[in-house]
């Protein structure tokens, strides 16, 4: 069986995360070793800190769809060099216990090692995710 290139990972990746009835469903593309950071503190923004291995990206989107509902992800780029890949766009999530919704921009950077994900990073307005959830 041929070896998905990044981009053809990642772009399996979000497609799963995002349809997927069963946040498991994405551990396949995940490492045993993955990182997996968002800035923040979690007794704030629920789904933020260091999550790891397939289990913690699993527990990642399990917090992120039990606390919020997106309303609009628009990609607008995506940008691959060797293992590393760029998705650019602009996102909309509500958060469900303040009703407040998240506007911002964003870069999400992953980096892919022999057709699994092993690190990622989201780059987003952090003070528009921490009022909403305040």
């Amino acid at each position: 069986m041929k070896m998905l290139v990044p981009l053809d990972v990642v772009k399996e990746f979000s497609r799963r995360a995002a349809t997927a009835e069963n946040v498991a469903d994405v551990e396949e593309l995940v490492s045993d070793n993955a990182d997996w950071l968002i800035v923040g503190d979690r007794k704030i923004v629920p789904w933020a800190g260091r999550w790891t291995g397939k289990a913690g990206v699993s527990q990642f989107y399990a917090t992120l769809r039990r606390e919020t509902v997106n309303e609009r992800f628009d990609v607008k780029d995506v940008v691959a060099q060797d293992k590393r890949v760029l998705i650019i766009g602009e996102l909309a999530t509500r958060v469900k216990r303040t009703s407040k919704l998240i506007e911002c921009e964003f870069v999400f950077d992953f980096i892919v090692d022999n057709g699994l994900i092993t690190r990622f990073r989201p780059f987003e307005d952090s003070n528009a995710v921490v009022v909403a959830c305040s």
